[in-house]
């Protein structure tokens, strides 16, 4: 197997080093290509036998699979290099969510899907979203998805849900950090506990957190009353925390659906309807 990647930035690096690091792939079957070569030469320099190609069309050239991992607005351009060169039975992934299948499939003869991961693949961990077009075999989805079960949990969605699922899998890390830096940051500034301390608690929580929601069988409900106790210490957190924080939730995705709404727009407007 052949894989490409058009863009090694946040995503795509992440990608790429997951996908090596678990041993799904090897560096030789792996093709980068990005805009600013020094990026795409350090990638190279970590995993010596990455091919570092001088173009997207280099990148797309004969590949099995070719993931593209730029802006939203930069894919018309990506897309116009690739056009050419790209197989027809080449399977084109974009991780990008404004850029819908059908604009793909209205510029490439390729086999389309989408993928949105999530930084914490990275650690072999959290959810990949998968979503599919329609030239796409079931023996091309498995592909995909065994590429990615090596460092997700492969999730078939609706790409109509692509936005809500996303803040949630992709972006709910960034939200989640930043309450633990918050919790972090009062824990230091009231109590003179150590920085290190804190945030290494806060770290061993959030994992068995985690776990106790995945494999414990608890749900953020049933979770909340366990630790808490009537009358108690935790009862009296939550409740100011409850008090503050309602409603900011929906107001956070009503921000993120305008933001891709706004996107979805100007894509439109790029590739067409």
């Amino acid at each position: 197997m052949n894989v490409g990647f058009v863009g090694t930035g946040n995503m795509g690096g992440v990608l790429v080093q997951a996908l090596l690091n678990s041993a799904a792939l090897k560096p030789e079957q792996v093709t980068v290509h990005n805009r600013t070569p020094a990026k795409a030469e350090r990638l190279a320099g970590l995993h010596p036998g990455i091919r570092v190609a001088r173009s997207a069309a280099e990148a797309a050239a004969d590949r099995d699979i070719l993931f593209i991992c730029v802006k939203p607005l930069e894919y018309k351009a990506v897309l116009d290099e690739i056009a050419p060169v790209a197989k027809r039975e080449t399977i084109v992934v974009s991780i990008a969510s404004p850029v819908l299948i059908r604009h793909l499939e209205q510029k490439l003869e390729c086999k389309i899907a989408k993928v949105i991961p999530s930084i914490t693949n990275f650690i072999r961990g959290g959810a990949a979203l998968c979503m599919y077009g329609c030239r796409m075999a079931e023996r091309d989805i498995e592909c995909i998805e065994t590429l990615l079960r090596a460092i997700s949990a492969p999730l078939r969605i609706e790409e109509r849900h692509v936005r809500i699922t996303s803040d949630i899998s992709s972006i709910g890390p960034a939200f989640l950090a930043f309450f633990l830096q918050q919790f972090i940051d009062a824990a230091v500034g009231k109590t003179g506990i150590s920085r290190e301390e804190a945030t290494r608690l806060a770290a061993e929580m959030t994992l068995g957190t985690g776990r106790l929601l995945t494999e414990g069988g608890f749900s953020p409900e049933s979770l909340q009353e366990r630790v808490c106790v009537p009358g108690g210490i935790t009862e009296k957190a939550l409740s100011l925390l409850r008090s503050r924080v309602d409603g900011m939730f929906t107001e956070v995705i009503e921000a993120t659906h305008r933001k891709y709404e706004e996107d979805l727009t100007k894509v439109k407007a790029m590739l067409g309807h």
